[in-house]
């Protein structure tokens, strides 16, 4: 996977934005903590040989910012995901993975102001197409340009969220997300 020339910024940032909604995903799914999931990333995966093929490195920072972040914010991420899906797809329906990309597309929208939303959204709908065969990728793109229009609204969900301080790792709960029940 990896040439010889060197690794664009831009490009470390992607493979951080794919490293973090992975991580999620793995979070969700067995239960582990931050910390143990980082370290697991840091140490084993990123910029690493698994079974033949080198993985990206990552912008370890990105990385770490982006899921700390949406560890951080879920409980008002999740509610603003919630507003923007049909009254007939509650969050709970979605794909643990779906949930992961559009959790970390809306954390970056929202807390990534210096990164433009076109780049924000772009990104997640290619690592939607990497892992899904049909239209998840056109969900990821209508839910998360939605919410892109309507950052400077009045959404009570969206400035709960810009307001929110965001924590290093050290510094976050590193107990795994919960699934929000909203119905």
């Amino acid at each position: 996977m990896n040439d010889s020339k060197p690794q664009e910024p831009a490009n470390k940032r992607g493979a951080a934005r794919l490293a973090a909604v992975q991580a999620l995903y793995q979070m969700e799914l067995t239960g582990a903590g931050l910390l143990e999931i980082v370290t697991e990333f840091e140490d084993l995966r990123l910029g690493k040989e698994i079974d033949g093929e080198t993985y990206l490195e990552a912008d370890n920072d990105w990385f770490r910012s982006t899921l700390s972040g949406v560890i951080k914010l879920q409980k008002t991420i999740d509610p603003v995901i919630h507003e923007a899906l049909p009254d007939s797809w509650p969050l709970r329906r979605l794909e643990i993975l779906l949930r992961a990309i559009l959790r970390a597309g809306v954390f970056e929208l929202v807390k990534r102001k210096d990164v433009p939303s076109v780049v924000v959204i772009n990104e997640y709908v290619d690592i939607a197409k990497a892992f899904f065969d049909g239209d998840e990728w056109r969900m990821v793109n209508g839910l998360l340009d939605h919410i892109a229009r309507n950052i400077n609204s009045d959404d009570p969900s969206l400035r709960a969220l810009e307001k929110t301080e965001i924590k290093s790792v050290e510094q976050v709960d590193t107990s795994p997300p919960e699934e929000l029940n909203q119905g």
